[in-house]
């Protein structure tokens, strides 16, 4: 039996000084999660652990996400994390840093329900 997808979140993100595209993919995150709640697991007594979550961030540099650490902060059901070619690196013209921006995708799959 395949998985139906029941909810999808999108999240911003950034870092603005330390060009950390971990830290930016995991604000991202977090921004989705906060915009989201899931109030039939309870009303239908289906543990989240049937939940299988998948994440999708976007950054400038995919190979700099640790997926599997924000796979760690997600709270609930089965987490997956991948990374992959978006977002936006800003120069600021007068020093030169750069400001890592970061897109989310968090969606929320479970096994079709009779």
């Amino acid at each position: 039996m395949s998985d139906q997808r029941f909810i999808i979140e999108m999240g911003m993100g950034n870092d603005l000084h330390g060009m950390d595209y971990t830290k930016a993919a995991g604000r991202a995150i977090q921004d989705a999660l906060r915009h989201s709640s899931i109030p039939m697991f309870g009303a239908l007594n289906i543990p989240h652990t049937e939940m299988r979550v998948q994440v999708t961030v976007a950054v400038q540099d995919p190979d700099q996400v640790d997926c599997a650490e924000l796979a760690k902060t997600l709270p609930r059901g089965r987490a997956e994390v991948k990374a992959v070619f978006g977002g936006l690196n800003v120069t600021n013209p007068d020093t030169g840093e750069i400001t890592v921006i970061a897109q989310a995708a968090v969606e929320a799959f479970m096994p079709m329900q009779a």
